[in-house]
């Protein structure tokens, strides 16, 4: 009877322990988790209410959300991705709805639904649950691997490491003789200490454009103001793209943001049209612009030079120039990141051409396999790291289930 080990009772490692014990119901399938409980990752995810997936059913167009692994995803997506997860949660009963802005959650609204589907999912198949097992080590013994724990040694015929992005486990993948890609934070906001944005928490607009200057750097997206800088969709796909690069620069460099994501020369005219459509009205009355907060404009009109109490009609051409400035192309100096909510997602992890992704498979050691945030593969915010921990999952189960 094979012996299947997976290291790590989180979603890439439950996903792959139930693939390889339903189809392969005479093996023996053990999670070893380190700590008391498992699945926390999914717990927390999504504000408690678990962003399981997106709404994107293209595999060309799903690996353009993910800076690092898009290449090697691509196949990965035409065997399992989106759909396949709806299919599967749905035929355990548990059905998914796609909201709004195409993530998709439990119709429960609760991440508790997913982590029971996956739980007695595993327990109808058949798979242990081994916890408090702190992996020490693993060796090579005639083509078996020696997994000792803080309590015990187990042979195993296939491995799978799941353990996330964990830096014990990268400094084990080493000594299997795998290279890691050394982890830098990808999904983070930008702390940023400015006037214009003080005291506007929670203040945001619905399509800003944002650059980092000096770089090639470019997203667009929701923007919101915290009370440490900026964050929103804009900001973390900025910030996964840019991980390497921003992390180069110990997280200090210029934002150059345009809040209304349109050309300054016709925002320009716009305002040049106000200042005769509303001639003696007090500028910072009201905002010109519906996706710019009443509060939000007063920053901004302040920020150029014009008192709140002018009136349209006595601005100056210079004055409206500046004003068109700050709303497209006003530059803020970040210093410093803050972790998205708790959700802690890396750049970096065991090097994707030591892997054969056709099999999520060590390409060094026949029967040893990696899944999930182990790899250097991470993604922009929305539901997709959580995609590759069911692809990868599903694709590792499916390898070690064979006979």
């Amino acid at each position: 009877m094979s012996k299947i080990i997976i290291i790590g009772g989180g979603a890439a490692g439950y996903f792959a322990a139930i693939t390889a014990a339903e189809k392969n119901p005479k093996a023996e399938v053990i999670i070893l988790e380190k700590g008391k409980k498992v699945l926390q990752k999914v717990k927390i995810s999504g504000g408690g209410r678990c962003n399981v997936t997106h709404a994107c059913f293209v595999p060309s167009e799903l690996v353009e959300f993910y800076p690092r692994g898009k290449k090697e995803l691509l196949g990965p997506f035409h065997r399992f991705m989106t759909g396949d997860t709806m299919e599967w949660f749905d035929t355990r009963n548990v059905p998914l709805k796609i909201e709004e802005d195409n993530r998709i959650f439990p119709e429960s609204n609760s991440s508790q639904s997913i982590i029971d589907c996956l739980t007695q999912s595993a327990e109808n198949a058949g798979v242990k649950l081994w916890l408090e097992q702190n992996v020490q080590s693993v060796m090579t013994s005639n083509e078996k691997f020696e997994i000792t724990t803080n309590t015990q040694t187990i042979t195993a015929d296939k491995l799978l490491i799941a353990a996330g992005s964990n830096p014990k486990m990268w400094a084990l993948a080493e000594t299997l003789g795998h290279s890691i890609v050394e982890p830098v934070p990808s999904l983070f906001t930008f702390n940023i200490n400015d006037k214009r944005l003080k005291d506007l928490l929670g203040i945001s607009v619905p399509m800003a454009t944002i650059k980092i200057l000096k770089t090639k750097l470019e997203s667009s997206g929701p923007l919101l103001i915290t009370h440490w800088g900026m964050s929103g969709p804009g900001i973390l796909k900025l910030s996964a793209f840019g991980a390497r690069i921003l992390a180069e620069k110990n997280y200090q460099y210029n934002v150059e943001v345009n809040w209304l994501s349109k050309p300054t020369e016709k925002v320009f005219e716009v305002l040049k049209s106000a200042k005769k459509d509303l001639n003696k009205k007090q500028i910072a009355l009201k905002s010109l612009y519906s996706a710019i907060p009443k509060r939000l404009w007063e920053r901004l009109v302040l920020a150029s030079n014009i008192s709140a109490t002018t009136r349209w009609v006595d601005l100056s051409n210079n004055q409206l120039q500046e004003l068109a400035n700050q709303l497209t192309k006003g530059v803020f100096n970040a210093n410093g990141k803050s972790t998205f909510k708790d959700e802690f997602v890396t750049s970096g992890g065991i090097n994707l051409k030591e892997i054969d992704f056709k099999r999520f498979e060590s390409k060094m050691h026949k029967n040893l396999f990696f899944a999930g945030e182990i790899l250097d593969i991470d993604a922009v915010t929305g539901g997709f790291n959580f995609q590759n921990a069911w692809t990868g999952g599903f694709i590792a189960g499916n390898a070690m289930a064979e006979d």
